[in-house]
């Protein structure tokens, strides 16, 4: 069981440095227990090195970091005890079976026979495994290995698990039914340190999300807030009357970023890519009243993640404030 109070996680200073250059240079942040952790980045940002370093597979360069109260430094096989990790690349005997893969992995961590057949089974079934439990591992396809990777690890008990890019390989209907599993363990308890590529399910799992790039923490924040402190208007769309004088419709073309999509059924349909809707908006109204052209409709999609990440990591946002926040 964990100790009572503290972080799963607290890290500060933490730096791994390759050859003179700094992979991690000195990240600080803490992960609360039973949370799902998100840890995002361009590729080359420090997320795996950070990682390595983490589960004692790589000994930092400088800093320090405790895992459910346990020094990185002077206690690393008891955080070994402790913890599951899920990494990249495949981790099993390709040419065992999908079933006797992870028998063998209950046996390397102790879990008694009858307990780790049963959970076996569990996963077998949570999994959609069953139709390849006897297979090699071999002969697997990436998705089905990759969900066999995952669910081997939870055949033994732990506090805290990291997974780095776990769904990659699987279809939508594996990867919802991944990360809905993952949902449910962390409500029993289990704290998430995830990295992932993909926005959307970063998003729909972690409770709050570090943006790493260079080795750096830019921002430490919940996904609605980072959408709303960096994220932009994806669109505007606005519809009008296409009967009107070209003319007309040249004018809504020259307003600040707006470009003409496509026309459908006597309507003219226009686009405004914009980081501020609430300044384009007026302006297309004003031109329409003026011009007695009738507005259909308007809409504004709402900032993505996607979004907040792309302008942490190409404008460089975030800094000292942002840091503060998630150490």
């Amino acid at each position: 069981m964990q100790e009572e109070g503290g972080p799963a996680i607290k890290v500060e200073g933490l730096t791994r440095d390759f050859g003179g250059k700094k992979a991690v240079d000195g990240v600080s942040f803490e992960v609360g227990k039973s949370e799902v952790f998100g840890f995002l980045g361009p590729n080359g940002a420090g997320k795996t090195t950070t990682i390595k370093m983490l589960t004692t597979l790589l000994p930092p360069t400088s800093g320090s970091a405790r895992l459910l109260g346990l020094d990185l430094k002077t206690e690393g096989r008891k955080i070994r005890e402790r913890i599951g990790v899920v990494q990249q690349q495949d981790s099993f005997d390709q040419g065992l079976s999908a079933e006797t893969s992870m028998e063998i992995y209950g046996l390397i961590w102790n879990v008694p026979r009858t307990e780790r057949r049963r959970r076996i089974d569990e996963l077998m079934k949570q999994f959609s495994m069953e139709e390849f439990r006897k297979k090699p591992t071999i002969d697997l396809s990436a998705g089905q290995r990759r969900r066999l990777q995952v669910a081997r690890e939870f055949i033994h008990d732990m506090d805290l698990l990291f997974l780095d890019e776990p769904t990659v390989g699987l279809d939508p209907i594996a990867r919802r039914g991944v990360l809905d599993f993952l949902k449910q363990k962390v409500k029993g308890g289990l704290t998430i340190f995830f990295t992932t590529h993909l926005l959307d399910e970063a998003e729909y799992l972690c409770d709050r999300i570090a943006i790493i790039n260079q080795g750096r923490i830019l921002e430490v924040d919940t996904p609605a807030n980072l959408k709303r402190r960096f994220g932009s208007a994806k669109a505007v769309e606005f519809r009008v009357d296409a009967r009107k004088p070209l003319e007309l419709l040249s004018r809504i073309e020259g307003l600040d970023g707006v470009t003409k999509a496509a026309f459908d059924d006597g309507t003219a349909i226009f686009r405004a890519s914009t980081a501020r809707p609430e300044k384009v908006i007026p302006e297309i109204y004003r031109l329409a009243d003026s011009e007695s052209l009738e507005v259909s409709s308007i809409y504004v999609a709402e900032a993505t993640l996607e979004d907040a990440f792309i302008s942490l990591v190409r404008d460089g946002a975030g800094g000292e404030e942002g840091r503060r926040d998630g150490s």
